[in-house]
C-alpha cells in the first residue's frame, strides 16, 4: 500500500491542490455526468419529462449521499490508520467494511423498491407525474449497489491520497451515459434515461475493480474480517451518512413546497439544482480531501499542519467560488434554456440564483470547516451543524414564508439564511475542536517529559 502524497512533511498548498483539484475535476465530471440525463430528457421528451425527473431526483440525492457518506465515515478511521503507519489494521479495515457496504445496500435496495410508492407520494408527486417517476427510480435502483461500491472504493483510495483514479472511472462513466442516453431514450422513452445511467455506472465499476486489481494498492482476506470494527464503522459512518443526506432531505422538502407552484415551478427548481452543482461540487471536493488529509495529520498529531491546510482551503475556495457564484448569478437564464424551453422556468431560476447567489461564498467555508471535523473523528458535531441550519432553520423557516404569503421568493429566502448560520455554526465547532485537540496533546507531551 503506497501513500502517494505526504500530507505531514510536505508543502502544504501543494498537498491540498494535488488531493483537492482530481476531486473537483471528479465532482465536475459528475456534474457532466448528471446534466447528460436532464440535458437530454428535457430537449427529447420535454417540460413534463423534465419535472418527472425532478420529482425522482430527491431520492436520488438521497441515495447517493448515503453511500457518500458512509464511504467517507470509513475514510476518517482508515485515513487515521495510514497517517499512524497501521498497514495491518488499515487492511482489516477495508475487508470489514467492504463487505459491510455489500450486504447494507443492498439491504437498502430491496427496502426502497418496496417503498418507493409511498415515498414519492410523501414528496408531493403529481398524479399525472407519478408513473414516470416511479419507473425511473425503479430502474436506478437496481443499479444502486453498483453507485455504493463505487462511492467506497474512491474513498479507500482518497485514504491512501490517491484522488486521481477518480477522475478517470467518472470520465469514462460519463461518456457511456452521454452515449447511451439517446439511444436508449430513442428505444424505450423516458425510462430509457435510468437505464442508460445503471449500465455506465455498473460499467464503471468493473473498470475500478479491474484498476484496484492490478495495481494492488490493498490485499482483501476474508480472514481479516473484524467484526470488532464493524462499531467503530458505524459509530462514524452513519453520522457521516446522514450529513450527506440532510441537504437531499432538504431538497426533498422544498420540492415538496414547490410542486404547489406548478409544473413550471417545478422543473424551474429541478434545474437551480443542476446548476447549483457547478457551485456546490468544488465545496464537496474541499470537503473530502480535507476529511482525508486532516484526518492523516490528527492521527500523527500533527495539529498544525490540521490548521495550516485549513487555512489553505479557506483561502483557495473562497477565490474559486467568488467567480463561480457570480458566472452562474450572471447567466442563470440562458442556462435554465439550455434544459427546457420554458421562459417561465428560466425566469424563476434567474431570481433564484440572485437571491441565493452570495450563499455559495459561505457554503465554501462551512464545507471546509465540517470536512476538517470529520477528519479530527468528529462527524457528530459536523452532523449537529448540518441538522442545525437545514432541519432547524431552512426547512420550517421555507415552510413558514412560503405559507405566509411570499411565495417562491420565501423559499429561496429561507436558502439564504440557512447558508448564513451555516458559516458561523460550523466555523466555530471546527476551530473549537482543533484548539481542544492541540491543548490535550501539549499536556500529554509535558506529562511524557
Amino acid at each position: 500500500m503506497n501513500l502517494k502524497l505526504d500530507f505531514i512533511s510536505g508543502d502544504t498548498k501543494k498537498c491540498l491542490a494535488a488531493m483537492a483539484l482530481p476531486l473537483m475535476a471528479a465532482m465536475f465530471l459528475n456534474m457532466a455526468y448528471n446534466l447528460v440525463d436532464s440535458l437530454w430528457i428535457g430537449n427529447l421528451l420535454g417540460e413534463r419529462a423534465y419535472a418527472a425527473l425532478t420529482n425522482a431526483i430527491p431520492v436520488i440525492l438521497i441515495l447517493n449521499s448515503i453511500a457518500m457518506g458512509a464511504s467517507n465515515g470509513v475514510s476518517i478511521l482508515l485515513s487515521q490508520a495510514v497517517g499512524a503507519g497501521k498497514k495491518e489494521t488499515a487492511e482489516k479495515m477495508i475487508t470489514t467494511s467492504l463487505l459491510a457496504a455489500i450486504v447494507f445496500s443492498l439491504g437498502l435496495t430491496l427496502l426502497l423498491e418496496l417503498l418507493l410508492r409511498p415515498i414519492l407520494g410523501l414528496l408531493g408527486t403529481p398524479d399525472e407525474l407519478m408513473p414516470m417517476a416511479w419507473q425511473y427510480l425503479a430502474i436506478y435502483l437496481s443499479g444502486y449497489l453498483a453507485v455504493f461500491l463505487y462511492c467506497y472504493f474512491t474513498a479507500v483510495l482518497r485514504s491512501f491520497g490517491n484522488s486521481v483514479f477518480q477522475v478517470v472511472a467518472i470520465l469514462i462513466c460519463t461518456v457511456l451515459n452521454a452515449v447511451l442516453d439517446p439511444v436508449f431514450i430513442h428505444l424505450m422513452g423516458f425510462r430509457g434515461a435510468a437505464v442508460a445511467t445503471v449500465l455506465s455506472q455498473a460499467l464503471c465499476l468493473v473498470f475500478m475493480l479491474a484498476y484496484l486489481a492490478r495495481k494492488k494498492f490493498f490485499h482483501l482476506r476474508l480472514r481479516q474480517f473484524d467484526k470488532s470494527l464493524l462499531l467503530p464503522f458505524i459509530a462514524k459512518g452513519v453520522p457521516s451518512a446522514f450529513q450527506q443526506s440532510i441537504p437531499a432531505i432538504s431538497t426533498s422538502f422544498l420540492t415538496s413546497l414547490v410542486t404547489g407552484y406548478g409544473i413550471s415551478a417545478l422543473a424551474a427548481y429541478g434545474i437551480t439544482g443542476k446548476l447549483e452543482t457547478i457551485l456546490f461540487y468544488p465545496a464537496m471536493a474541499f470537503n473530502m480531501a480535507l476529511t482525508s488529509i486532516v484526518g492523516q495529520c490528527t492521527g500523527a498529531k500533527r495539529y498544525d499542519r490540521a490548521r495550516d491546510y485549513m487555512k489553505a482551503s479557506l483561502l483557495s475556495g473562497t477565490a474559486l467560488l467568488l467567480v463561480l457564484s457570480a458566472l452562474v448569478t450572471v447567466f442563470a437564464r440562458p442556462l435554465a434554456l439550455l434544459f427546457v424551453d420554458s421562459l417561465q422556468a428560466a425566469e424563476i431560476v434567474a431570481v433564484y440564483f440572485r437571491i441565493v447567489g452570495a450563499g455559495y461564498l459561505l457554503n465554501i467555508l462551512t464545507n471546509c470547516f465540517l470536512g476538517s471535523l470529520n477528519g479530527m473523528g468528529r462527524p457528530s458535531q459536523s452532523l449537529l451543524c448540518m441538522v442545525l441550519y437545514y432541519l432547524v432553520v431552512r426547512m420550517p423557516l421555507a415552510w413558514l414564508l412560503s405559507h405566509l404569503g411570499f411565495g417562491l421568493e420565501g423559499i429561496w429566502t429561507a436558502v439564504l439564511m440557512s447558508h448564513v448560520i451555516a458559516a458561523a455554526a460550523s466555523a466555530f465547532a471546527a476551530l473549537r475542536q482543533l484548539h481542544a485537540q492541540k491543548t490535550v496533546h501539549m499536556e500529554v507531551e509535558k506529562r511524557h517529559w
